[in-house]
């Protein structure tokens, strides 16, 4: 994996612990979101980037060791794509194995810093926007929820864990920018 940054170092954390208990730093207590919360929380989770992406000091970074407003906000707008292939492969194959999605790597690789602020608004609510109505379309009947899908660590996720996993990303990044507090 690249570095983001030579002052920010990458973030090797495994967090699929928030899937069992509230993050201490965000508040946000995915394990307890219901199946049919899932994508009116998605909404609601990326619905304050608009109005983070016109701050006046989007690209700057406050601290050396975190990413700029704009950064996370990109970060934000291709977590959501990457959920949306991830969603679609377990709704279309048996226990699909995802492709790597490296965040550091792809801070690189597109240039998060360098980004339009209005272009990433308009990226964002589409990319939320097509992931919420993917998991608006999941069955209802249970089943679709218990689908699996594989981390290329191995850790599987139920369509509804991923769903969780991906609700407690958006909050914790509307934290680190400064638009939480989170309820979740």
């Amino acid at each position: 994996m690249s570095e983001a940054a030579p002052d920010i170092p990458p973030d090797t954390k495994d967090w699929t612990w928030t899937l069992d208990r509230t993050c201490q730093e965000c508040g946000f207590t995915a394990g307890e979101v219901a199946a049919e919360d899932v994508p009116d929380l998605i909404t609601a989770l990326t619905a304050p980037w608009p109005e983070v992406l016109r701050r006046p000091d989007v690209g700057v970074r406050r601290r050396a060791d975190r990413w700029s407003d704009l950064e996370y906000a990109c970060h934000v707008r291709d977590v959501c794509r990457v959920f949306t292939v991830r969603l679609r492969l377990m709704r279309e194959q048996e226990a699909p194995a995802f492709p790597d999605f490296g965040p550091d790597d792809a801070a690189l690789a597109g240039r998060y810093a360098e980004q339009d602020p209005a272009r990433v608004v308009g990226e964002l609510g589409a990319a939320a926007a097509g992931l919420a109505a993917d998991y608006a379309a999941v069955p209802g009947d249970g089943a679709g929820w218990e689908r699996t899908g594989l981390r290329s660590d191995g850790k599987e996720f139920t369509v509804l864990t991923l769903g969780r996993y991906l609700l407690h990303d958006l909050a914790h990044h509307l934290h680190d920018v400064g638009a939480g507090p989170v309820e979740g």
